[in-house]
């Protein structure tokens, strides 16, 4: 099924075709979820850790889709192929690095005036640029890899990228946390 079909068919085959990828999200956000309890110690310890977190993988949710959209709109206009698949992935490398230091100079000020901890400011500050380089990365390859599968990049992209950005997002920030701050 295209995703024209898709758009202008009946709810009840749209519904069953979108209800498939909102099941498997519903398990990678357990898997998430998994992930934070690991560190419940660490959270227990720095609550701070509770409020910065969305923080961390929104950005990185966002930075994803950026590039997960403008690949899938690529593809739809034939202008993505394997010669230039590289060029785009290591492209979209340097947009995440450069955003990823660009955000994490920002949100190292924020989180510095909000706890006066240079440590949790720096913390949250690395796992912003290792969490952005993740999400351009992940949002450049996702889609073609889906679409090598047969597996519609519109509909599937943005479980993979969520679920992605928001494990490593976490894990990162979380995982510092624990080794330089408590």
């Amino acid at each position: 099924m295209t995703e024209e079909e898709d758009l202008f068919s009946p709810v009840i085959k749209s519904t069953r075709r979108r209800a498939l990828w909102l099941g498997i999200n519903l398990l990678t956000a357990i898997i998430a979820s998994f992930v934070i309890r690991q560190f419940d110690a660490t959270i227990d310890k720095l609550v701070a850790l509770a409020v910065l977190m969305p923080i961390v993988a929104s950005m990185g949710g966002i930075a994803g889709s950026q590039t997960l959209t403008l690949v899938i709109r690529a593809m739809a206009l034939g202008q993505i192929s394997p010669s230039n698949a590289k060029k785009l992935v290591f492209k979209e490398l340097g947009v995440g690095i450069w955003n990823g230091l660009i955000w994490a100079v920002v949100i190292v000020g924020i989180v510095e005036i909000w706890y006066q901890d240079i440590g949790l400011s720096m913390v949250i500050g690395f796992a912003i640029v290792v969490n952005l380089i993740v999400a351009a990365i992940s949002g450049a390859m996702i889609p073609i890899i889906l679409k090598k599968l047969h597996a519609d990049p519109a509909l599937s992209g943005s479980v993979v990228l969520t679920t992605i950005t928001d494990v490593v997002g976490f894990f990162v920030f979380l995982g510092l946390a624990t080794l330089f701050l408590i």
